[in-house]
């Protein structure tokens, strides 16, 4: 009897794996894209600031995003032109992506620069000046969660100067972000909860950075933010429909003409900024 009731269950799954079939889905190429992070963090208590851009670029559905090299990587200086302006950024070793170059902090502080990254025959191009942040008062660790037992709650201080529309980025380490503005806290001292989702060991320890920026790249941040709910850095994998500052201007011949010419979609990826950084440490206990 029992053989007869697990007879017809056999023949269904007998049935159902014969019916199995291997679809084959064409994807369409995906041409690379290149990925810029130009953040460029200036500490205005050094007398020199080392500019880093790091460089990849995007392959297709299932590939992995890595690292790129291009033909030459300059910074200009925009409102003091002359010798020694135009700054190539070297390659710290071949392959890497990663550019460096080092530069006197007060002409980052006090002039607009513009960023040329030749790359297979085009050149991208994108102009900055730095905004100005304000320092961390004080880092504290809470005792709060959102949704569960296994975070840990971060009080993050800073007093806004009023008169000003501030912008802020807020670097939490691991790879987490957070874009905020002074709209409802200008001139005042504020404080607000992070959370991570994780539970750090005695001794670990949480840098934050607190970076003064525009209101574009706050707008950039938070749509960037909300495409990749969160889970990724600024610059590492951002969404292909979030564009950054960053213009194909190979076919650009007048300066004031900021559109790509006859190739709307060919546009790299990421940002350039130069942001006023204060950095505090928490060692937790």
């Amino acid at each position: 009897m029992k053989f007869r009731q697990l007879l017809p269950v056999l023949i269904g799954l007998q049935l159902l794996v014969s019916c199995q079939e291997v679809i084959t889905v064409d994807l369409p190429d995906v041409t690379p894209k290149l990925i810029v992070d130009a953040l460029i963090r200036v500490d205005t208590t050094q007398s020199f600031t080392v500019a880093e851009v790091r460089l990849s670029e995007t392959s297709d559905y299932f590939g992995t995003i890595r690292p790129v090299s291009v033909d030459q990587i300059t910074m200009s200086n925009l409102d003091n032109p002359g010798n020694n302006t135009d700054q190539v950024l070297d390659e710290t070793s071949p392959g890497s992506g990663i550019y460096q170059q080092a530069f006197s902090t007060d002409q980052l502080v006090n002039d607009r620069w513009f960023l040329q990254i030749d790359y297979r025959g085009e050149l991208f191009v994108a102009e900055a000046q730095l905004s100005f942040g304000v320092p961390i008062d004080s880092l504290t660790i809470g005792e709060g969660n959102l949704f569960s037992e296994d975070q840990t709650e971060l009080l993050i201080r800073y007093s806004d100067i009023g008169d000003r529309e501030d912008f802020y980025l807020f670097d939490f380490d691991f790879g987490e972000f957070f874009a905020s503005e002074d709209a409802f806290y200008d001139g005042q001292t504020f404080e607000f909860s992070y959370f991570y989702d994780q539970v750090f060991e005695a001794q670990d320890t949480i840098n934050v950075s607190l970076m003064g920026i525009n209101r574009d790249l706050f707008n950039y941040m938070n749509l960037l933010r909300d495409q990749s709910d969160g889970g990724f850095g600024p610059f590492a994998t951002p969404a292909v429909s979030v564009r950054g500052n960053l213009i194909n201007a190979t076919n650009i011949n007048n300066d004031d003409t900021f559109n790509n010419v006859n190739d709307p979609e060919n546009y790299a990826l990421g940002y350039f900024s130069i942001v006023h950084e204060f950095r505090k440490y928490l060692v937790i206990e």
